[in-house]
């Protein structure tokens, strides 16, 4: 009688150390290994959808930044950018946007995977959200070994779609100031999300989002808290 308990104690505790396995290796293993890979972690579900990621990217296995880089920065409002040869555009200061939601995406092209991967989402928020209070400005940042030239900026802010604000930013000087100095980035290809009032409320720290893979949908929810908030003067 008694050995026939036992073995149902056993079962029952082997039942009970086998969802905690479970549970650990869904709580804590997962997040840990996430925080220690170079890219972004996915899940089954989101690998699926990444099924049809942008043509770009095409054998680029990290694709973003990982998303936490860029945090410690959320909170600050951020000094005006520097900016010339404005397109789609008059010249644009950041302190005459406040009252808007203001994403800031620095691109660069040709031969940016990242940037075009990108281009599609920010042509639609854009469209779907300037009509209620979101301001989209596109900087250009030039790395081709090329000299820079207006003419092949306006080219390539037209091969993207854009019809939102674009600039230079001349030798880098404002994502300079915003992102790199004293910080060693490994990407340039940064987005800023600044709430009605000029703060920094979100960083995407560079790489390509899509439809489909979580960057782009923290951004768009971050977009639409934004856009919700209550603002006075």
């Amino acid at each position: 009688m008694w050995r026939v308990k036992q073995v149902q104690f056993d079962q029952r505790e082997i039942r009970d150390l086998t969802m905690l396995c479970r549970w650990m290796t869904s709580t804590l293993a997962i997040p840990l290994i996430a925080g220690l890979m170079p890219g972004v972690l996915l899940d089954a579900a989101a690998e699926a959808q990444l099924a049809d990621r942008p043509p770009s990217l095409a054998g680029i296995e990290a694709f973003s930044a990982p998303l936490n880089e860029g945090n410690a920065l959320i909170g600050i409002r951020p000094g005006g950018w520097t900016a010339r040869d404005w397109i789609n555009s008059e010249p644009l200061a950041l302190d005459t946007l406040r009252g808007k939601v203001v994403l800031v995406r620095w691109w660069t092209a040709p031969g940016c995977a990242f940037c075009e991967a990108s281009a599609p989402a920010l042509n639609d928020f854009w469209r779907r959200y300037g009509s209620r209070g979101l301001v989209v400005v596109g900087f250009y940042h030039h790395k081709s070994s090329e000299p820079l030239s207006l003419a092949n900026v306006k080219r390539q802010s037209r091969k993207f779609g854009f019809e939102f604000p674009v600039a230079i930013d001349p030798d880098w000087k404002t994502l300079r100031r915003w992102w790199l100095d004293k910080h060693d980035r490994g990407w340039t290809s940064v987005t800023f999300l600044l709430d009605r009032r000029g703060v920094i409320r979100h960083v995407h720290p560079g790489g390509a989002f899509f439809k489909g893979e979580p960057g782009y949908d923290l951004l768009e929810r971050k977009i639409q808290e934004l856009l919700d908030e209550s603002f006075t003067t």
